[in-house]
């Protein structure tokens, strides 16, 4: 009998919640250490998922011999270091997207991991959604084809909350964050690098320090194109919703969802094991880890995504 991966995960805020939920249905993975910032809101989540050690300290976790993995639920500013923590101690690690606010960190992650030959990945969610999985076999199985991709991520945060609407102590970024998922989908999907890309933004909102508005093109080897719109200032549906216009039909993605062009809903329900995006990017996660082999979104598949990121940076100044 295999023994349970033991796994810490770091961020009990709305993205962590959503990993715990995922775990629950993953058979031989138990979640032993949770960390975040604030002690009492832990300990309660901790109570809720059975979760015997607490701490809001990484380092402690990481001292743990039990632990074999981490997940990684924390502000963005410190995905990288954590990770490079991670991988110091002989944790296979998963951060949730993005992997870095800069290339230069990025990379050191990459170089890192390749190293030490532990599993490293990010969690490119978009790669595991049953919608986005049912467009791409149709992509390898030859019937479809991407022409354009139309993308909206839209939110309205105009203060500084999470997923949850809660104060959040860290500011997210329409960049390095919500970009990335399609950035790094595109390319994905149409199985080609990204060989031009263009951006502009709006104003810098004067507290928050970043730009509440972005639209960004992007063009692929294979011939195509594809158009993002990015907004904090949204007052309206949130979230990020793709359209897939091919040469054999069009498709509307809504996260784990899928529609035609005329908003036919698609059963996708027998793409993967479940329906939900994170609980299949764990199982990838823990899949790979037992198997011994790179993962779908390793962190070295995902760096040109960073690229780009970095390129488009440079163009905004």
């Amino acid at each position: 009998m295999t023994k349970n991966i033991k796994v810490a995960l770091a961020g009990a805020g709305a993205f962590g919640i959503k990993h715990l939920d995922g775990i629950r249905n993953i058979d031989g993975v138990e979640v032993v250490s949770l960390v975040s910032r604030e002690l009492a809101k832990t300990k309660e989540v901790a109570d809720t998922y059975g979760i015997g050690h607490v701490t809001t300290d990484l380092a402690d976790s990481l001292a743990l011999s039990e632990v074999d993995a981490v997940i990684l639920c924390t502000p963005t500013q410190m995905h990288a270091e954590q990770s490079l923590a991670c991988l110091k101690a002989g944790k296979h690690v998963q951060v949730e997207i993005p992997l870095a606010d800069s290339l230069k960190d990025a990379q050191a992650v990459v170089d890192l991991a390749k190293q030490t030959g532990l599993v490293a990945m990010c969690g490119h969610t978009r790669r595991f959604n049953p919608s986005h999985q049912y467009v791409k076999q149709r992509i390898s199985a030859g019937t479809f084809n991407i022409q354009q991709m139309d993308v909206q991520t839209y939110f309205f945060r105009r203060t500084n909350t999470n997923a949850l609407g809660q104060p959040r102590s860290w500011t997210d970024h329409l960049l390095w964050h919500h970009a990335a998922h399609t950035v790094d989908l595109f390319a994905y999907q149409c199985g080609s690098p990204i060989v031009q890309a263009n951006a502009v933004q709006g104003p810098i909102h004067p507290t928050l320090g970043i730009a509440m508005d972005m639209s960004i093109q992007l063009k692929a080897q294979s011939g195509a194109i594809c158009t993002l719109s990015l907004s904090f200032n949204n007052d309206g549906p949130l979230g990020t919703y793709f359209r897939y216009i091919g040469d054999s039909a069009t498709y509307i993605a809504r996260y784990d969802d899928l529609f035609t062009g005329k908003e036919e809903k698609i059963d996708v329900s027998q793409v993967a094991v479940s329906m939900n995006g994170i609980e299949l990017q764990d199982r990838e996660f823990f899949a790979a880890i037992r198997e011994g082999r790179e993962p779908n979104a390793s962190v070295a598949s995902v760096l040109p995504c960073y690229q780009v990121l970095h390129q488009l940076e440079q163009q905004l100044g």
